[in-house]
């Protein structure tokens, strides 16, 4: 059994990313790809959550804790100093791409905190120097403004940049870990089941979101997180 597990959530002191904390049923979870990517405090450790391009299914002992920082899509490549396809799909250890002293010195100042969470969101807040760069902020607002809905979206969405279609596959891929039309089918499926959780009717949902039926909405669901619509939200 898959269960999706309530957490708690506020914005973090970083623009645009999340600060959440879970504490674990026990058993298996499922997170859904986002675009988004995380560094989390697990089992007294920082681990990096990289890019989803399908669900990522996991397990965890019951009472397990987890506090994170849910990153904007295509800003913690920066704060992390790796690009997002080297990150794909994949959980590591902050460790494992920082030096060794660093990431210790990161990780000592959060666990000797009363409240780790908060000293996660503020420890994370001092080292981001640097906003996203314009490029990736104008692909991030495109998408979500629905420019890449059809089948020459991408490369109007070239054009408007002044990149080549593969220059620009290329960007995307360090920012978000796959190119524009995955981040697309991506970020308008989490719209759509927002939208359904709702109560909204998964034919309206499809409608409301711009796939062509309710058929290509579930297909499309299926194919990211592995489970139609109904049962994922069942």
């Amino acid at each position: 059994m898959v269960l999706v597990e309530p957490y708690r959530e506020r914005p973090a002191r970083i623009a645009g990313a999340d600060l959440w904390t879970r504490t674990a049923a026990g058993g298996e979870y499922r997170i859904l790809p986002d675009g988004c990517m995380d560094l989390l405090l697990m089992d007294d450790d920082l681990i990096v959550a990289g890019p989803d391009s399908r669900a990522w299914t996991g397990s965890a002992p019951r009472g397990t804790r987890y506090a994170g920082i849910r990153f904007a899509p295509g800003a913690a490549p920066g704060f992390l100093g790796v690009p997002a396809r080297e990150l794909l799909n994949q959980r590591v250890r902050l460790a494992d791409l920082w030096s060794p002293n660093r990431s210790r010195r990161l990780l000592d100042r959060i666990r000797s905190a009363p409240d780790r969470a908060t000293a996660l969101d503020l420890e994370v807040a001092k080292l981001v120097e640097e906003p996203t760069d314009r490029l990736t902020a104008h692909v991030l607002r495109s998408v979500r403004g629905g420019l890449l809905r059809g089948t020459a979206g991408v490369s109007r969405l070239a054009a408007t940049i002044g990149l080549s279609e593969r220059q620009l596959h290329r960007r995307c891929l360090d920012a978000f870990g796959y190119g524009p039309k995955t981040l697309d089918r991506v970020l308008w499926m989490n719209v759509a089941l927002d939208h359904a959780r709702t109560g909204v009717p998964l034919a309206d949902v499809a409608v409301l979101t711009g796939y062509a039926d309710q058929a290509h909405f579930t297909r499309d669901v299926k194919a990211l997180t592995g489970l139609p619509p109904k049962i994922l939200l069942g």
